[in-house]
């Protein structure tokens, strides 16, 4: 046989055993409407739970898109990803589920870190979803925040919240916490953000009306937490969060999920549907587990002190 006969043949077999790499290969194809440390956690530990059940780099594209907080970019993505017909859509955060729902009836979604996925017409029935979706609810334990909040602060009587009036996630926590608040003797005074550029000046004009202030899980607010942060300390006014990442960033408390387990919690389901479940027929999961950061440094800056009961029991203490 000649060399270029043998060449021939070798380069026929790297074409077939590649071909055959990629034919194994499933698409897991992710986006969220936005990057910051909490959605970029639960990213990464969808990831890393189907690397885990040995979907490998030859295994397994796994692919990532960000809307940049803008809705009609995460439509556009949503329409992108199902003429790439994945295995899956993972749409992380409420504005890019909505796409991806809207975008398909064919291709399996399954969102996560949707607070209210009824609210967000993603499913009708949270234990039968039916059709082609189901995912994950980081729904917040309300009532167990303003509870810590009134730990930290027990003057606590008006709490004022920023919030995009634009991302059902958001209107609904804010609903919630006047339901909740209202047993507590706790006001609840919204200050409406609806792009990042609004959140400083959303924030001061809560000063000398309300006694804290709390930033719930809303992309835009996340993604400007450090304008909060400021006006807090300026106006030694505590600022809580409900998300365990943003203390880290310089909010006093959080009573929050670790992202990356609920992203891991998401790629269990994730494996489900690539196993061959039907998403419709795999009940829509609540997030579990909660840790409690508390950030003691921020805390003096803002005129707070953090007791000791809090200190006890804090997951993790930021000095």
């Amino acid at each position: 046989m000649s060399i270029r006969t043998l060449a021939k043949a070798a380069l026929a077999a790297a074409v077939l055993s590649c071909t055959a790499v990629q034919a194994e290969q499933v698409h897991v194809a992710t986006t969220a409407i936005v990057e910051h440390p909490a959605l970029d956690s639960v990213r990464d530990g969808i990831k890393a739970k189907l690397v885990e059940a040995g979907y490998t780099e030859d295994k397994m594209k796994f692919t990532y898109e960000s809307a940049q907080g803008n809705p009609a970019i995460a439509a556009q993505i949503a329409r992108k990803l199902v003429g790439e017909a994945p295995d899956v859509i993972v749409a992380i955060a409420t504005p890019s589920a909505q796409a991806a729902v809207s975008a398909t009836q064919e291709v399996p979604v399954v969102f996560s870190v949707v607070t209210d996925p009824l609210g967000a017409k993603l499913v009708s029935n949270l234990e039968q979803p039916g059709g082609n979706v189901t995912g994950l609810s980081d729904m917040l334990p309300v009532a167990q925040h303003l509870a810590l909040l009134k730990e930290i602060v027990p003057s606590l009587k008006q709490l004022g919240v920023p919030y995009n009036p634009g991302e059902p996630n958001a209107v609904s926590i804010v609903e919630m916490m006047k339901i909740e608040g209202a047993k507590m003797g706790i006001e609840i005074v919204e200050a409406p953000a609806p792009k990042s550029s609004d959140v400083m000046v959303a924030c001061q004009k809560l000063v000398g009306k309300v006694q804290a202030i709390y930033t719930p899980l809303d992309n835009t607010i996340i993604t400007a937490l450090e304008s909060a942060i400021k006006v807090g300390i300026d106006a030694q006014i505590p600022v809580f969060s409900a998300d365990t990442d943003s203390v880290e960033r310089g909010s006093v408390a959080a009573l929050g999920f670790n992202y990356a387990d609920l992203g891991r919690q998401t790629g269990e389901m994730v494996l489900r549907v690539l196993n061959g479940e039907q998403p419709g027929q795999i009940p829509v999961q609540i997030a579990e587990g909660t840790n409690l950061y508390v950030n003691t440094k921020t805390a003096r800056m803002m005129g707070v002190e953090i007791p000791e009961s809090v200190l006890s029991r804090a997951t993790k203490v930021i000095q």
